[in-house]
């Protein structure tokens, strides 16, 4: 079992830059691979990048295009998403969640993870 808890989002303008976490709990957290998803209004959910125990990373380069890095801190159980350039079109919820096992690859896909954060809101003014 891993527990997530996402950091609080906001509001920040066009250009400007936000720094997510995502903390992890439970006995193997951090070996587990983490990814962050969103969810905009009237859209599906979509993959943003994740990372495995090892910190390989893997994104979704059509939505971030470089502007967003994932890392992870195992000592603190704390996986970030540092983005930049932020644009109104990435206003959405965004999710932390964990994949199906230690040492897993981080997927791209919702079925790739089974335990999820409750959603923190990020919106981008224009």
């Amino acid at each position: 079992q891993v527990q997530l808890v996402e950091s609080e989002g906001g509001l920040v303008q066009a250009g400007g830059s936000l720094k997510l976490s995502c903390a992890a709990s439970g006995r193997t957290a951090k070996n587990y691979p983490i990814g962050w998803f969103r969810q905009a209004p009237g859209k599906a959910r979509e993959f943003v990048a994740g990372i495995t125990w090892s910190s390989r990373r893997t994104y979704d380069q059509d939505s971030v295009k470089d502007r967003f890095t994932i890392s992870r801190d195992n000592a603190k159980n704390t996986v970030y998403l540092q983005m930049n350039s932020l644009q109104p079109e990435d206003t959405a919820l965004y999710y932390c969640a964990a994949g199906r096992g230690p040492y897993y690859a981080a997927g791209s896909t919702d079925r790739d993870y089974d335990y999820w954060g409750q959603g923190t809101q990020v919106t981008v003014s224009s």
